[in-house]
């Protein structure tokens, strides 16, 4: 009765004409953000910071969230039409939703993506009202040693989304390991792989590699064959999925909404990760893998239902425990500041407007998002079939203002250049940049936890395998690593006796 009695609360609060207003300006800017490659709810919520100051709390942060939530949407959006992920969650969406797009399945893809997200943001809004708490003293036991092996299970799950070989995949996590380690180093104040340039002192932003490795890269591949237009040029047809694609998406999305809802409460974990395990989890479970990188639809809705079920519960640490679990969270906390609020469990008892009102604001930003951008479909599709002449150009603009307004400096847009050209090599060299791109966001965060772990246990790294969630999470990544080096051996195995046979 009590969480009855919460969420009728809250919706009083949400449903009023000022918090509907700004619920509505929050989704709508969160998509469009989402929509054009370059950009993202980071940069835009921390533009729009200094408006809250003349808001009242529960309506700036309702407008806040709508933009985190609503780009995890909008982001699905551009990586589906047309390769580029605004968002890192959106990273896995390119793999099966743009191959959805040049098969002319775009409107399927979108529609699986838009219904998995609203289910997923609904079930996710559920858990932050209902679970908050329990989910919160659990997110609470996860020490250093838990967070540096969640890390390695992610980087494992990134070997699974490789299509290709082993050795390739691995090599690009190292790389991308190791280009997370430049910048300054936060513990001794000493720069690392700068090689004297200032501009790097702070490391180099994902953006930057993401458009590059991403977005330019595949501008150069597909002006190397202009026939792939003709495909991308055919009539859509359907915007509405199959019977057979709602079968095989509605068991994907259950196990993405579940996978975002626990990783989503986990400071730290994001909706990188949850994306990653999900489409790890979906490929690991299909019949035919193989389908997978080539417009498999369970591609899509996993690691898009559980990017959103992510989005919501992220709130979780924030407000029980004061903990930003990413950038977006973090800012989201300098807004509650900027308002008087300090985080925390007693944001329940002393603000429960902000609380219940931004509960229930959810709800009613995920069906914005349905209302908006279903009828809208037709209009992103037809990017589609617009002529590469037009279409380069744009997505070059909108790349270079994106990664300029990072910092306001051009030495960000020779950075991206130089991403493009390494990403072509990847290209060429059937080598997929995903697995770096997922080291490169990760290797921060494991080489902090590392650090962190051994100085509280004093330099015994037996601290990983004593403490119980930090071993299961270990052994876990080696049994995937088994399951991925076993069959390689068994192939290579039979590969011999054949040869030997002949």
């Amino acid at each position: 009765m009590d969480l009855l009695a919460n969420l009728l609360f809250g919706f009083g609060v949400a449903l009023t004409a000022e918090n509907l207003l700004y619920c509505l300006i929050g989704t709508v800017l969160g998509t469009l953000i989402g929509v054009l490659p370059g950009l993202g709810p980071t940069a835009t919520i921390s533009i729009l910071l200094p408006i809250t100051f003349g808001l009242p709390p529960a309506a700036s942060l309702i407008m806040l969230s709508g933009i985190y939530y609503g780009a995890q949407y909008g982001g699905s959006t551009t990586s589906i039409l047309v390769n580029l992920p605004g968002e890192a969650s959106s990273v896995v969406t390119c793999l099966d939703g743009y191959q959805m797009a040049r098969q002319g399945r775009a409107g399927p893809a979108l529609s699986i993506a838009a219904f998995g997200s609203l289910f997923a943001g609904c079930v996710g809004t559920l858990c932050l009202a209902v679970l908050g708490p329990p989910l919160a003293r659990a997110a609470l036991s996860f020490g250093p040693a838990e967070y540096f092996s969640l890390m390695v299970l992610g980087l494992v799950a990134a070997v699974i989304l490789a299509n290709g070989s082993l050795i390739k995949a691995l090599g690009m996590i190292f790389l991308g390991l190791i280009l997370g380690t430049i910048g300054t180093d936060i513990n001794t104040g000493v720069a690392r792989f700068s090689f004297g340039f200032h501009e790097l002192g702070d490391g180099i932003d994902f953006i930057v590699v993401a458009m590059g490795v991403f977005g330019l890269a595949e501008i150069m591949r597909n002006l190397e064959e202009p026939e792939r237009r003709d495909i991308l040029t055919q009539p859509i047809g359907r915007l509405m999925p199959s019977r057979e694609e709602i079968h095989k998406a509605v068991p994907a999305v259950l196990r993405g909404t579940a996978i975002g809802s626990v990783l989503g409460a986990l400071p730290g974990a994001g909706a990188v990760i949850s994306s990653f395990a999900a489409y790890a989890l979906e490929k690991k479970l299909s019949k035919h893998p193989e389908r997978f990188g080539h417009g498999a639809v369970e591609g899509v809705a996993a690691p898009e239902s559980a990017n959103n079920a992510c989005a919501q519960t992220a709130f979780i640490p924030l407000l029980t425990l004061g903990i930003p679990g990413g950038a977006v969270t973090a800012l989201m906390l300098g807004a509650l500041m900027i308002q008087g609020i300090a985080p925390g469990p007693q944001v329940m008892t002393r603000n429960p407007d902000v609380f219940w009102g931004l509960i229930a604001s959810m709800w009613i930003g995920n069906v914005f998002l349905v209302i908006l951008n279903l009828p809208m479909i037709g209009i992103w599709i037809r990017l589609l079939s617009v002529p590469y002449r037009f279409l380069f150009p744009a997505i070059l603009v909108f790349c270079c203002i994106g990664v300029f307004s990072l910092n306001n400096a051009a030495f960000d847009i020779i950075l991206m250049v130089i991403f493009a050209a390494f990403g072509y090599g990847l290209l060429k060299f059937g080598c997929e940049p995903a697995p770096m791109l997922l080291g490169f966001i990760l290797g921060p965060m494991i080489e902090e936890n590392l650090r962190r772990a051994l100085l509280l246990s004093r330099g015994d790294p037996s601290v990983f395998v004593t403490r119980p969630l930090s071993l299961v999470m270990l052994l876990t990544a080696a049994l995937l690593i088994v399951l991925i080096v076993f069959p390689l051996f068994a192939k290579r195995r039979r590969e011999i006796f054949v040869d030997a046979a002949d």
